[in-house]
């Protein structure tokens, strides 16, 4: 009997999956999408009702002829992608790549990759969901519209390489009007008061300035007021007008969300939105963990939803009971109320078992995997806990007309907290009764000023694309990995700074596209492929609707667009070639001036981030061991390098020291066994290690014996995370860091600032261990 067909996508997923399953099925990967629209042209038919040429994606050609050869041999197709749009997407282009039957052809949906799920999913295969399907074709026509009308626009008036989209140049805009609305900002002085307290056991409290003379004087807008009113109650007693006590019930947290999972990926775990989707993908398809094999780790991460399976919570609440006791188990299980256009079809994202503590599995996870299975972990247990519970006490006082509020917190019954922590203490407050007096130690005035608004961070801008409506959770992390690559918005110390390409071409696009690069219009957008996937609405009149604005906003842009190259503002700096005025214009990356000569005179300057511009690279007296050519004295973000003068033609470059000499390999003493050469210590991103010095000629490279490698210097601190000793290396461009010991077991580590110091909570730059995130995945083009 012929074998049955399970189509995947990735080969992680088929091994999990092939444990569950019997000898009766052969699991194949997909290795992701099959098909696309293709590269290099529009590639969609706008007068045959939007029809779309789908084709092979270049390179899966021998993946969908082993597929198709495979299937022909099965008696049945079992398509189990991913349980959401994307997925069901796929499944569809399969069918029509693969030329199935339908009779043969069967979907499978499972939101975890455990035994019963996928055991279960197949007892009942059902058909493929076109309504699925056509909210993301739907989707993907629209954006290959939008990128292949807009960018060549962007390419004729501004520059060459830039790119714009339906959903990303939004993004930009929220980034783009938040710096405008911090550069427009004017800060406010104002002036507060405190009435500072010391108890006869050394515990501090303070009290506030509320009102003076009846009138709201929290904030006052003079240094003389504030001096007046310390003047007027400096050495009095305060009278104790009343004291209020609350008790106040803080519930459990839900579960995680796709959007909420990234934001604390980002502000608990210092992870990027997209690192945390990707190892979050992998404790999906399924971990190792000896004894149970490859299994899933986690339910399905991309998903809107609070829900959880009655089995979930059946295996939690003993799990609290035996852990925590029984005062942190509700009577009934928490549940949390739907959001408004949540997608309830799927789970939030929670361990597949509960009983998988992350100490029970950390030695088969890598440090990343474990931090961020015992985020979610932790998450879940707690919203399965009781609320906990704290007093809140606020006292106010009043001497001369002057009343201060003091107010304090206090933690009675900690509750789902135990698991996740408390929130931080309020001030203690002594036990204090109405008609009392109470002497303050002193009483002062302190200068404050209003804030701008904060700059987003990764996980601010998630959360405003989810209030928004601005794409989908599953999603946001390739819109920001985009509009970072496209070079519109940069992230620096964890922050997003608009640049000024992104800022120049936001407010055309703005100008001559509101109505599209709109969040309102994105969102309303959002919600008509959410009514496609209802089966509420067509897809061809969503596309339809959609593109009658657009070319409209399209044929007028054409026309009315500033054209940067044709008409180039021209600065104060002159050529110093040709003595003609530089102009402004744009390439990709940025900025840059121009000889307003161009093209008989070429000469051109780099501007910085800073807006300076970049002084022309020195010419040095050294040679290129390549080539022969003069070697360019060049600053890069690891620091000063030279570089081959016959570049492009010649890459070659060499690491120089503080001075621009060439930085020496340096010497070993043991000979290449290939060619006689003598081997040298050279330096990759992977640490030093032993090459011939015949290179390129000889490419002989091994791992540096164990007697070579300088032993590291200890810093004198100990290691916050773990407790060992830090100790200070060198990493390839020869800046020293300060790193944990125990490496690569603990992953902490820290800049070296000039002092000596430690510097920063993060692995910077200098740090050769963690916070590394591998290459860029990359992401699909929607440009001519």
């Amino acid at each position: 009997m012929a074998k049955s067909l399970v189509i995947v996508e990735s080969p992680a997923k088929a091994r999990t999956i092939t444990k569950f399953l019997g000898s009766g099925y052969v699991v194949k990967a997909s290795f992701g999408h099959v098909r696309d629209l293709p590269k290099g042209k529009f590639g969609i038919d706008l007068e045959k009702g939007f029809q779309a040429q789908w084709g092979p994606i270049p390179g899966r050609q021998k993946v969908l002829a082993e597929l198709k050869k495979a299937a022909e041999k099965a008696e049945k197709v079992f398509l189990a992608p991913d349980p959401d749009r994307e997925g069901e997407a796929i499944a569809w282009h399969l069918v029509e790549a693969l030329e199935l039957p339908k009779t043969r052809a069967f979907r499978v949906h499972f939101n975890e990759i455990t035994a019963k799920a996928v055991k279960e999913a197949f007892k009942e295969p059902g058909k493929i969901r076109k309504a699925l399907v056509d909210a993301q074709l739907a989707r993907r026509i629209l954006d290959r519209i939008v990128g292949y009308k807009l960018s060549p626009l962007l390419w004729k008036k501004i520059a060459k390489g830039l790119s714009a989209g339906r959903v990303q140049s939004v993004a930009v805009r929220l980034i783009v009007e938040r710096e405008l609305e911090i550069r427009a900002f004017k800060p406010q002085v104002y002036w507060k008061v405190a009435a500072h307290f010391l108890e006869a056991d050394g515990k501090e409290w303070k009290a506030a300035l509320s009102k003076v003379d009846g009138e709201h004087a929290g904030e006052l807008d003079s240094e003389e007021k504030a001096n007046a009113v310390v003047a007027r109650v400096a050495g009095k007693a305060l009278s104790v007008k009343s004291v209020e006590k609350n008790r106040k019930s803080i519930r459990a947290l839900p579960p995680f969300t796709t959007s909420l999972l990234q934001q604390q990926g980002s502000i608990r775990l210092r992870f990027s939105a997209k690192k945390t989707m990707r190892i979050a993908q992998q404790l999906y398809e399924g971990i190792d963990i000896g004894e149970e094999g490859s299994v899933g780790l986690i339910t399905y991460m991309r998903t809107d939803s609070y829900r959880v399976s009655n089995d979930a919570i059946s295996e939690v609440r003993p799990l609290i009971l035996e852990n925590y006791g029984p005062e942190y188990v509700p009577e009934q299980p928490n549940r949390f109320q739907a959001r408004k256009g949540a997608q309830e079809a799927h789970e939030a994202v929670r361990p597949t078992s509960v009983r998988r503590t992350p100490e029970a599995i950390a030695t088969h996870l890598d440090p990343d995997q474990l931090k961020l299975y015992r985020l979610i972990w932790e998450r879940f247990v707690a919203s399965q806990m009781t609320p906990a519970r704290y007093d809140l006490t606020t006292a106010r006082l009043e001497a001369e007309r002057c009343e201060f509020v003091a107010r304090g917190r206090h933690l009675v019954f900690d509750g789902h907290t135990r698991v996740l922590g408390a929130l931080e203490e309020e001030q203690a407050l002594p036990p204090l009764e109405e008609g009392q007096s109470v002497t303050p130690q002193r009483v002062e005035a302190s200068r404050h000023e209003t804030q701008p608004p904060p700059r987003y961070s990764e996980a601010t801008l998630v959360k405003a694309l989810e209030k928004k409506g601005i794409g989908r959770p599953s999603t946001y992390a390739s819109i920001i990995s985009t509009i970072q690559d496209r070079g519109y918005v940069e992230l620096k110390e964890r922050k997003f700074f608009a640049t000024e390409l992104g800022e120049v071409v936001t407010k055309e696009l703005v100008e001559h596209f509101g109505r599209v690069i709109n969040e309102d219009f994105t969102s309303h957008l959002e919600g008509d492929l959410d009514r496609i996937e209802a089966e509420k609405a067509k897809w061809k009149d969503v596309v339809r609707a959609f593109y009658k604005t657009f070319e409209k906003e399209l044929k007028k842009a054409t026309a009315g667009m500033k054209d940067f190259k044709r008409a180039p503002e021209v600065t104060d700096q002159v050529c110093e070639k040709c003595q003609a005025p530089m102009v402004a214009l744009y390439h990709k990356k940025g900025k840059f001036l121009g000889c307003s000569r161009y093209p008989e005179c070429e000469n051109r300057k780099s501007i910085g981030t800073d807006g300076a511009v970049k002084e022309p690279p020195v010419v040095t007296e050294h040679k290129c061991p390549k080539c022969g050519s003069a070697m360019l004295l060049r600053n890069g973000r690891r620091g000063r390098f030279l570089a081959c003068s016959a570049f492009p033609k010649c890459r070659s470059t060499v690491s120089a020291d503080d001075q621009g000499n060439p930085v020496k390999p340096k010497e070993t003493g043991i000979s290449c066994e290939k060619c006689g050469a003598p081997m040298v210590i050279k330096s990759s991103r992977r640490g030093p290690f032993l090459a011939c010095s015949a290179f390129p000629k000889c490419r002989n490279a091994k791992p540096l014996p164990e007697e070579l490698r300088e032993p590291p210097k200890d810093a004198g601190v100990a290691c916050e995370v773990c407790g060992a000793p830090m100790v200070i290396r060198t990493n390839r461009w020869g800046k020293e860091f300060v790193s944990c010991s125990t490496y690569p077991k603990c992953k902490n580590a820290r800049n070296v600032v000039p002092a000596g110091a430690i510097a920063g909570t993060a692995a910077g730059d200098g740090a050769e261990s963690g916070g590394s995130e591998g290459p860029d995945e990359g992401s699909s083009s929607d440009e001519p």
